[in-house]
């Protein structure tokens, strides 16, 4: 018995303390918000761009994983692949490396979202933060714009948008 109350005990105690130190230390909902507000920029469509050696073998390589030709043609060196939500670009000599790419103001279909952050928006926000990057959009523009910047580890990031 008196081990029922030692464990009871110990529990209420843990309980206690957990609910004291999430109550008096965690982030208020408010102040979540406020982080998220910082935080969250909208990049629209995520996808994988594959620097491919063989066009046609990497398409039937990805068919065989349920991909389906999105967009491009044998012809234009490229193809876009989807598979539900899932988008990789497979391009045969257009670029070294992998890619990862964002469209702002596209979802996964290329289709319009009504609201994104303009590609220029999201480039004052990391040059902002000291990133650097590659290839710049022009601030005075508006619509279709690009930029590139590397992540700590070399990978390339490509912000592409389309309108």
């Amino acid at each position: 018995m008196n081990r029922f109350y030692t464990l009871a005990t110990a529990i209420s105690i843990s309980f206690s303390m957990g609910f004291f130190v999430h109550s008096h230390f965690s982030p208020s909902a408010k102040q979540k918000q406020e982080i998220n507000l910082k935080e969250n920029m909208k990049l629209g469509a995520f996808s994988v761009s594959l620097s491919v050696k063989n066009l046609e073998e990497s398409k039937a390589f990805y068919e065989a994983l349920g991909f389906e030709v999105f967009g491009g043609a044998l012809e234009s060196k490229y193809f876009i692949m989807k598979n539900e939500n899932s988008l990789i670009g497979l391009f045969q000599g257009m670029f070294e490396g992998n890619i990862l790419t964002f469209n702002p103001g596209w979802d996964e279909n290329a289709q319009e979202i009504p609201e994104f952050d303009d590609i220029r928006k999201i480039q004052q926000k990391l040059k902002n933060q000291e990133i650097e990057i590659i290839n710049p959009a022009n601030e005075a523009s508006s619509g279709p714009a690009s930029f590139m910047l590397k992540d700590p580890d070399g990978n390339m990031i490509l912000f592409d948008q389309h309108r």
